[in-house]
């Protein structure tokens, strides 16, 4: 008798520290990607085939006794959930149960086109780029931000953000909307109301700015060059501005056909800045903007070599003589180039 009740002991304890190893002991496989995606409107039934399609879970009978005991499954809620290898199930349950989402990490750097917006949303989050593209080409979606389809862009500060993937893309927008209205401080909107610009219009010319160089200790004067050109009522004649009607950011040089394109966005054809940014800009480049230093810079161009600097001058001969330097120079560096990748 003694023997059976040990017996009989053995295997209770046997079968609890199966059960303990089942519930608590690291028995899950991670994702491909570490992350588990629960989208809005899952149910419970849709979680758990979801964990054994992925083979997080080998089958679904331990779990079902933790989630019934953690009454989890009323309550689905979606989002994304980091799940490490070896992670417990009793560990995962709670972790679903109390809706600890990883967020993601929008980093946005620079961007051209609603359409690049769009298509990053819809990278990073549940909602779609089909949704966020509808919205951002709709001026009547964008009245409630104050803006349309040219200016949208200009809501944008690059940075990291960290917005969990289930966010709406209007309130993904929002939370931009909220950074770019922290970064416009009293003392900044005065600054662009002293140069006579609007919020927008610093962020256009900025954006105009990134894309002429990327030499920090030059945008502030590339800045002025154009402040000085509108306040002369002379036309920009920014080649990015070019790039940006025709979507072709390759083009490397601009020749009298592309100039002829007929777009709000041709600052050789149209007077003042173009209707909206051309691409997202830096905070460096707005401040760079809005802190422009006084000069009587008209024209510039790269300078002969790689450094990314340019000559500035307010007289139009010496421009000749640095564009035709440049010109050259370019011409031989390309050559040389081409003959240095067509050497076996």
């Amino acid at each position: 008798m003694k023997k059976i009740v040990s017996l009989l002991c053995l295997v209770v304890v046997i079968a609890g520290l199966f059960a303990a190893y089942k519930i608590f002991g690291p028995t899950l496989s991670a994702p491909a990607d570490k992350y588990f995606y629960i989208k809005t409107g899952s149910t419970y039934n849709d979680v758990k085939r979801e964990l054994t399609d992925q083979k997080i879970i080998k089958n679904s009978f331990w779990f079902d006794k933790i989630a019934s005991r953690a009454k989890y499954g009323n309550n689905v809620k979606p989002g994304k959930y980091e799940i490490k290898e070896a992670t417990s199930i009793y560990s995962l349950v709670k972790m679903l149960k109390a809706g600890t989402q990883s967020p993601v990490r929008l980093v946005i750097n620079k961007l051209r086109t609603i359409e690049d917006l769009a298509g990053k949303i819809g990278r990073n989050f549940e909602c779609d780029s089909t949704t966020a593209i509808n919205f951002l080409q709709s001026n009547d979606s964008l009245m409630i931000y104050k803006m349309d389809t040219n200016t949208i862009m200009s809501i944008i500060i690059p940075d990291t953000y960290e917005i969990k993937w289930n966010t709406g893309f209007t309130k993904i927008l929002n939370r931009l909307k909220t950074e770019q209205e922290k970064f416009w401080t009293a003392e900044r909107i005065q600054k662009a109301a002293d140069k006579n610009l609007t919020k927008v219009q610093v962020y256009t010319l900025a954006s105009i700015v990134d894309e002429e160089t990327n030499l920090k200790e030059d945008k502030g004067k590339v800045a002025s060059v154009y402040l000085n050109r509108m306040a002369r009522g002379m036309k920009l004649e920014a080649d990015p501005t070019l790039k940006f009607a025709l979507k072709n950011f390759g083009l490397k040089r601009i020749l009298n056909v592309h100039k002829e394109v007929i777009s709000l966005y041709n600052t050789y054809k149209n007077a003042g800045l173009p209707p909206g940014p051309i691409c997202t800009t830096t905070p460096f480049t707005l401040d760079a903007v809005l802190n422009a230093p006084a000069t009587d810079y008209i024209f510039f161009v790269a300078q002969p070599n790689l450094s990314g600097a340019s000559d500035f001058t307010s007289n139009y001969a010496d421009h000749i003589v640095f564009a035709k330097r440049y010109q050259q120079w370019i011409g031989e560096y390309l050559k040389e180039k081409a003959a240095k990748n067509a050497t076996p």
